[in-house]
């Protein structure tokens, strides 16, 4: 009898678990419904027009912040919840886990340095009549940071996608996701002051980004239904 069939995972546990990776991607659609649905600036485009933008769009960019605050606990929730599950079927994906903790630990640090940040983007617009060389300096470390948050993410993925296949808990599918993914977050990363400056390289990293938003959901309503029947 295998170490999963002796200890079977409490269905509240992993429905938790799976509910908390579902939230995550739902918070993360909305933040970017609400920056598009406002017209919020490309990191390229002239430092005029994203002044004007924040300047216009205050309580926007204050409501995506704060959604962020909320992406932090349900990120941590989410690997903390998988590892516990992962570490009790004791299966080759307990160390893909464990990166994955200690990966978004250190995206959440490099978000919250994005949020505040941005938050500085948006407070300084309301403080000066034009854009001034200050202005521009927090845009591009707000960029930098955001472009610096991909491959921690990057690595977060893919630790996450092959502790939960080894585990049993998603399909192979999910699992290449989470490398071709991982592979072009981390890829992005590593421009990082060409992203600081405008470049259209931070394109690279979106399909990879989209991919751990699929992912999420994927897993998590897989989590959600296996675990259901595993109780039973």
């Amino acid at each position: 009898m295998t170490d999963q069939h002796k200890h079977p995972e409490p269905a509240r546990h992993a429905r938790l678990v799976g509910a908390l990776a579902i939230a995550l991607a739902a918070s993360l659609v909305i933040q970017n419904a609400i920056v598009i649905g406002v017209g919020g600036p490309a990191f390229g485009d002239p430092i005029a027009q994203v002044f004007d933008f924040h300047a216009q769009n205050r309580t926007a960019v204050a409501i995506v912040i704060g959604l962020e605050a909320l992406n932090l606990p349900l990120l941590l929730g989410f690997v903390t919840g998988l590892q516990g599950i992962v570490e009790r079927r004791g299966s080759a994906g307990v160390g893909w886990s464990r990166l994955a903790v200690a990966a978004a630990a250190t995206l959440s640090a490099v978000f919250a340095i994005y949020a505040v940040l941005w938050a500085g983007v948006v407070l300084y617009a309301g403080l000066v009549a034009e854009p001034n060389p200050t202005f521009e300096l927090i845009w591009r470390l707000h960029a930098a940071a955001f472009a610096l948050a991909l491959p921690a993410l990057g690595v977060t993925f893919v630790g996450a996608a092959l502790a939960a296949h080894a585990s049993g808990l998603t399909p192979p599918w999910l699992r290449m996701l989470g490398w071709g993914g991982a592979a072009l977050l981390v890829a992005a990363g590593g421009v990082t002051v060409a992203i600081a400056d405008g470049s259209p390289l931070l394109f690279v990293g979106m399909p990879g980004y989209a991919a751990w938003l699929v992912w999420l959901v994927a897993a998590g309503v897989r989590l959600m239904r296996t675990r259901r029947s595993a109780a039973t």
